[in-house]
């Protein structure tokens, strides 16, 4: 059942003024319904100053993070088929490709020696690679590179094995955790409102089997992100559906270490809508600073948006700059190819005020 309907029907008329809202929003948690409000009516520059005032009191007010990782795509073979997805390729279709075992090896050396702590690993939906498959690549890596963290597998992908294997999600995590699974990131989740998940990815795990993977990673002692893709076919609505399924879960569990909005990119897609504009960008990291009053990390998404508006995005609620991305691929496939060494971002950092330090997926800071 939708928040909105357990809520009860919107009436912004009966709500309390903007002002009003924002400035119980500086001391309390606020409702879906004065979320949307604010959302769609508080001044810009005022709801970015609350974000920024909420993100010094919930983290560290001087510093602001960032990880030295890389992005690995084990695969591009895929049979979801989403509809925003640049980067895929059909089981029968050319340019399909699975990495060796020796390809991996060589990514990671080479993150490592950039300095890298990590690596991110995605890929699709495979129809044919088992379970085990993933066990050995998992321990293979572990074996070779003992102190990297393997941030691996989004929710779809868990859930993609465990129909696969006949196992329970549990199950699923349990056995890529005792092969050298670390951590959980939050892809896949779109936008968690099932009549929106139809629209753009009808084949992908629900926004219910989304949160269970989560909930199962975190009741097994292992962290995870969260993420939102925004700007394709949803409604304000459904963005702060999202923010607060994710805020619950947060509350139940407290697994999540961090949360990262991004707009979509939608050339090269099947979605054809206008990139969202640096505004409304900044307005959904502000307003999703002021939902999740349960997430100490807030990430920007350089990534997507550039430097300038990423380096803005620390003025209205975010805390982190996220990764230097020393590979990436999905998002390039759409044409947007930001690239960023570890002296920019830092350099970035400073600009807007702030001491720049490097961490871990935890947020652990590297000395």
């Amino acid at each position: 059942m939708s928040l909105w309907k357990e809520m009860g029907s919107l009436n912004p008329s009966s709500n309390p003024p903007v002002e009003q809202i924002l400035e119980k929003a500086r001391e309390q948690r606020i409702s879906g319904e004065e979320a949307l409000e604010i959302y769609r009516h508080a001044p810009f520059h005022l709801l970015g100053e609350i974000a920024h005032e909420l993100r010094k009191k919930r983290t560290h007010p001087h510093i602001v993070t960032y990880v030295v990782d890389r992005n690995i795509n084990y695969s591009n073979i895929c049979i979801c088929g989403c509809r925003f997805c640049a980067f895929y390729k059909s089981p029968d279709e050319e340019g399909g490709y699975v990495l060796s075992k020796e390809e991996m090896n060589h990514k990671i050396r080479e993150t490592i020696r950039l300095g890298g702590t990590q690596i991110l690993l995605q890929g699709g939906l495979h129809p044919h690679l088992p379970l085990e498959f993933y066990e050995e690549m998992l321990s293979n890596i572990k074996k070779e590179f003992p102190s990297i963290h393997i941030h691996a597998f989004s929710p779809p992908e868990i859930v993609h094995f465990s129909k696969k294997e006949g196992l329970t999600i549990k199950e699923t995590i349990l056995r890529l955790k005792r092969a050298g699974l670390d951590s959980i990131p939050g892809g896949g989740a779109e936008i968690l409102v099932n009549s929106v998940r139809e629209k753009v990815s009808p084949k992908k795990c629900s926004a219910d089997q989304w949160i269970e993977v989560m909930r199962q990673a975190h009741l097994l002692g292992m962290k995870t992100t969260a993420t939102m893709m925004f700007g394709h076919v949803e409604g304000y609505e459904d963005r702060i559906e999202h923010l607060l399924r994710l805020r619950n879960l947060q509350d139940e569990t407290r697994g999540f270490t961090a949360f990262i909005p991004w707009g979509f990119q939608p050339n090269n897609t099947q979605i054809p809508v206008s990139k969202i504009t640096s505004i409304e960008y900044l307005r959904t990291l502000a307003i999703s600073r002021i939902v999740l009053d349960n997430f100490a990390n807030i990430q920007v998404s350089w990534v997507t948006m550039g430097a300038e508006i990423a380096q803005m995005g620390l003025l209205f609620g975010g805390n982190d700059f996220g990764s230097t991305m020393i590979e990436e691929n999905v998002v390039a496939a759409t044409g947007v190819r930001f690239r960023l060494s570890i002296e920019e971002i830092e350099d970035l950092i400073r600009g807007a005020g702030f001491r720049p330090r490097q961490r871990r997926m935890d947020y652990t800071l590297i000395e």
